[in-house]
């Protein structure tokens, strides 16, 4: 129970004590969160703005482009020399997926490995033995080709009756090596001229 003396004071003075310390933590509040705020403007956070935008030296080394399979380029359907194109006259479809590849720079010159995995389904047509695939990798930069080949890949396809599997690998895509994260490889069957550099470069959308 309050004393007499208590209930005699003012309602003021009672409430003094509680209201000053309630102020104080509000002010020791607000001077600790202003002090974590850094000026965006400040040189300090500018060079840091600068460097999270610059890429190192060792984020070049690790860098790999990825590989691509060029849209319209993963199948390729084989009638022969038949001008009627239906089913019944299909020798073989190809088709590649699962792509995949490795980096390696030395002395200015990046060196990549690059595969797909495919298969070879037989038609109607097909007669059993060994058949041969073009497949196209190029490396392109901005508008620029490093690299274009146009490879020759020999299959043993013995069974008339299942798809046979393939495994192709270009181990020798080089180029120099880039400054900045800006490659594109692309793979994938191009039945055009093996020094039609054109046909690499990616379609636009």
């Amino acid at each position: 129970m309050k004393s007499e003396a208590q209930k005699s004071l003012p309602f003021y003075q009672l409430c003094a004590p509680v209201c000053a310390m309630i102020f104080a933590i509000g002010l020791a509040g607000c001077s600790t969160s202003g002090s974590n705020k850094d000026d965006p403007n400040s040189e300090k956070a500018l060079a840091t703005a600068e460097a999270q935008k610059r890429i190192t030296a060792s984020e070049l080394t690790a860098f790999c482009p990825t590989v691509t399979i060029r849209e319209g380029t993963s199948v390729l359907t084989n009638y022969g020399k038949s001008a009627d194109k239906t089913p019944e006259n299909l020798i073989y479809q190809a088709s590649i997926s699962n792509e995949t590849r490795s980096c390696q720079s030395s002395d200015g010159t990046m060196t990549m490995k690059v595969a797909v995995a495919g298969k070879v389904v037989p038609g109607p047509k097909f007669t059993p033995g060994t058949i041969t695939v073009p497949i196209r990798v190029a490396v392109i930069q901005g508008t620029n080709v490093l690299y274009s080949t146009l490879h020759k890949q020999a299959i043993s396809a013995s069974d008339g009756n299942a798809a046979t599997q393939f495994v192709f690998n270009d181990p020798n895509v080089s180029f120099p090596k880039p400054t900045a994260q800006n490659i594109q490889v692309f793979i994938g069957f191009d039945e055009g001229p093996a020094s039609a550099a054109s046909k690499s470069k990616p379609k636009t959308q």
